[in-house]
This record gives structure tokens, C-alpha cells and sequence, in this order.
């Protein structure tokens, strides 16, 4: 028979041998507690992200096995307004909203951000937008995770962690690239500053859901270059000035696709009517054309980009109906098609300057990704990931100059200047992204 007294004696033992523990080693209850919320967060952000673009291949194919669906985009965008003006206006930020909570927490992002955006996504690739992915990842990753802040009980400081890690979990996933997620999330609500206690959520629930994601089999692209020219002065050259480039592309785009979506809200108030607008645009654009080669994911062209010499307009024309498509209320993301435009751009950059094309298309592919989120780690990181250690010191190149020469822009207007780029910028730190004073 138990002695009572003797086991609550051993318990008590055993509790003061787990706080001295636990004192001598303050670290394990952190490395536990955010190994178990990571995992879920994998689990579920990679089964997500699997999930979606299992989806997203196969409303592209479909499309592009049945043309004519272009010219029903309109309708498909006054659909996808009705659903965010109806019933989605909490979650229409998006990515900002995101962000925003990892800035400033507010009150539990609502879970039906997920489904609103999966379906607007694929509504906007299967009627022929012109959008990209990394948005809807993100976006289904926080709504997803965030619901895990009450059952854990989580403060608002170990949600700001929370948030990060589903963001990195998102973009890791949905990308293959495990590593630049977890910088990305890192990165991206604060420009210039990292916060170091999210680092091991980060990393770890981007390496996981990476790993659920291709569980699932589903499939990333694979680039290559090549061949990499041996470090030297004019190449290095070369390669700053293609950097200066990738800037100025990034800058335009991030301040055209804030111009024409405040012309779309100023001159069309009712937000359903967006969408349809800039589907007839875009619609008559691609039977005009006589092609799709500018709207969808692109990813064919940006393989393309990396064995052909893409001719200049390509690029220009990309970002035309990419801005065009997010502006109006289309949802989907930036990322992909800023890869598109990236990797064209440096394509069509090897006419003139002396270095290989697949490298030109890979250095642009991240570097003007770098300048319009202001995320040069992470993109440093994704192009040594996709394309190799050997072109890593080329690619971080174009990546710090497209940084740099992009000034305080960005497609997030909710990021904030946590040290700011240079001393012309200094007095703006702590400020958003799109204070009018910038």
C-alpha cells in the first residue's frame, strides 16, 4: 500500500529538481515549448501550402488548355469582390494585415483570411490574372497559425514570434526554400532590424513545413546556371551595374502598383466594380496580344529567361499586367511575378552587358524581389538555395545594390523603418513604409 506522505515527498522532490533544472538551463522550456508550436504550425502551414499548389497547377493548366476562360476574368473578379466586400473587409489587407500584427498586435487574425484567399487566388490564375503565390501562402499560414495564440495561451510579444514563424513557414514552403523563409519572416515587418528570439521558431517551422510540403509531393521548379565567371574586377562591375538596374525596376514597380491602386479606389467606389474593370483591361490585353505569356505564375518564361535572351519588353510588359491585376483587387501576391520580371529584366541585360544570361536572370530573379520587399538576407539565401553556392557572391551583389538604389519602397505598405537604409532617411525610423513623408 502507497504511502500518501512518501509520494508527495517524491513529487516535491522532483519538482525542485525540474525548476533547478530548468534554472541552470533557462533555454530547454523555450526550445520545447516553440519545438511543439512549430511542428503544428509544419503540419499544417505545409499541408496548406501543398494543398494550394497542387491546386494552383492545376487551375493553370486548365486555362491554359481553355483560352477562352480569359475572357470570363471580369466575372471572376466581380465575384472575388463581392465575396471581400460582403464578407471578407477584415481580412482584405492581406499581407499588411499580417504584418501590421506582428508590429502592432491586435486581436486574433479571423481564420477565414485562409479559404478567402485560397479561393481568390485560384479564381484569379484560372480566369487568367496576372498574380503570383507567396501572398496566398503567407496569408493562409498566419490565419492558420495564429489560431493557436488562445489554446497556448500566448502573449502578445509570443504572438509577434508566432506570426513570424507562420510567415516563414509559408513562404519556405510554398517556394522550396526553407532557409530564406525563415529570413523572410525575419525580415520583412521591420526593415533593418531582426528580432533574435524569433529565430529558432522561424527556422524550424519553415524546415518543417518545407518538409510536410514536399510529403505531399508537391512539386517547385528548378533553375540552373550554368556556367559563373570567376570573381573578378569588371565582372564584380558588371554585376553592380546590373544591381542598379534591378533597383530602379523594383523601385517603379512598388510605387506604380501603389499609384494605379489608389486611382482604381479613388475613381470606382464600389470595391466589387475594381476587379471587373481591370479584367476587361486585362483580357482585351492578352486576346490583343495573342498570347498568355503575361499572365498566371509566368513560370515557363522564367525558365526561359534562363536559356534564352528575353527581348527588353518582356519585363515591362509583366509588371503592365501584373500591376494592373493586383491594383483592381485581384488576389494572389507579388513575389512570383517580380521573379518573372527580375529574371527577364537580367535576361535581356546580357545584350549589353558582358556576363551569362542564366546568371543575369538568376541575380535578377532575387535582387528585385530585394528591392521591392527590402528583404536583401532572405533573397541572398533563396538564390543560393535555388541556383548554388557558386553564384552566391553575384547574386548578393545585385541583391545589397537593388536594395540600396530602391530607397525606402515597398509592395508592403505596412513595413516599418527600423533603421533606416542611410542617413537621408534617418529622421523616419519607426515610421511605416507609406508615411507621405518618405
Amino acid at each position: 500500500m502507497s504511502n500518501p506522505t512518501k509520494n508527495k515527498s517524491v513529487i516535491k522532490k522532483a519538482n525542485l529538481y525540474f525548476q533547478l533544472f530548468f534554472r541552470k538551463y533557462p533555454a530547454i522550456p523555450y526550445i520545447l515549448k516553440w519545438l511543439l508550436i512549430s511542428i503544428i504550425i509544419g503540419i499544417l502551414v505545409g499541408s496548406a501550402s501543398a494543398g494550394f499548389l497542387i491546386s494552383l497547377n492545376w487551375a493553370t493548366d486548365f486555362r491554359e488548355n481553355h483560352i477562352w476562360l480569359i475572357a470570363l476574368l471580369p466575372i471572376g473578379g466581380f465575384l472575388i469582390g463581392l465575396l471581400y466586400y460582403y464578407y471578407g473587409k477584415e481580412v482584405e489587407a492581406g499581407n499588411n494585415l499580417l504584418i501590421d500584427n506582428i508590429n502592432h498586435p491586435k486581436k486574433i487574425i479571423p481564420f477565414k483570411m485562409a479559404p478567402f484567399v485560397y479561393l481568390g487566388t485560384i479564381a484569379t490564375h484560372f480566369f487568367g490574372g496576372s498574380a503570383g503565390r507567396e501572398g496566398t501562402a503567407l496569408q493562409m499560414a498566419g490565419a492558420i497559425s495564429d489560431q493557436l495564440s488562445k489554446p497556448f495561451k500566448l502573449s502578445s510579444n509570443e504572438r509577434k514570434i508566432l506570426l513570424i514563424a507562420a510567415i516563414a513557414a509559408g513562404f519556405g514552403s510554398v517556394f522550396g526554400t526553407p532557409l530564406a523563409g525563415a529570413l523572410f519572416g525575419l525580415e520583412v515587418f521591420l526593415i533593418g532590424k531582426i528580432r533574435y528570439n524569433a529565430i529558432f521558431p522561424a527556422f524550424a517551422s519553415a524546415i518543417l513545413a518545407d518538409w510536410v510540403t514536399k510529403l505531399w509531393q508537391a512539386k517547385h521548379t528548378h533553375y540552373h546556371i550554368d556556367f559563373v565567371p570567376k570573381l573578378e574586377f569588371l565582372p564584380i562591375i558588371y554585376s553592380i551595374l546590373a544591381g542598379i538596374a534591378f533597383g530602379l525596376c523594383a523601385a517603379t514597380f512598388s510605387k506604380l502598383i501603389s499609384f494605379i491602386s489608389k486611382k482604381f479606389k479613388n475613381n470606382i467606389q464600389y470595391p466589387p466594380l475594381r476587379p471587373v474593370i481591370g479584367g476587361i483591361i486585362i483580357a482585351i490585353a492578352v486576346f490583343a496580344i495573342g498570347s498568355t505569356k503575361y499572365v498566371g505564375l509566368g513560370i515557363p518564361t522564367i525558365v526561359e529567361s534562363f536559356q534564352l535572351q528575353e527581348p527588353l519588353y518582356v519585363f515591362a510588359l509583366k509588371m503592365a499586367f501584373t500591376i494592373i491585376t493586383l491594383s483592381a483587387g485581384y488576389k494572389g501576391g507579388e513575389v512570383t511575378p517580380l521573379f518573372y520580371i527580375g529574371a527577364t529584366l537580367g535576361s535581356a541585360l546580357s545584350l549589353f552587358l558582358p556576363l551569362p544570361t542564366a546568371l543575369l536572370a538568376g541575380m535578377g530573379f532575387v535582387a528585385v524581389f530585394a528591392g521591392a520587399t527590402n528583404t536583401p538576407l532572405a533573397c541572398m539565401m533563396m538564390g543560393i538555395e535555388l541556383f548554388g553556392i557558386e553564384s552566391g557572391v553575384y547574386i548578393a551583389i545585385a541583391c545589397v545594390v537593388s536594395f540600396l538604389l530602391s530607397g525606402h519602397n515597398s509592395i508592403y505598405g505596412k513595413q516599418i523603418i527600423g533603421e533606416a537604409k542611410n542617413s537621408r532617411y534617418q529622421t523616419h525610423e519607426g515610421k511605416s513604409i507609406i508615411d507621405k513623408n518618405l
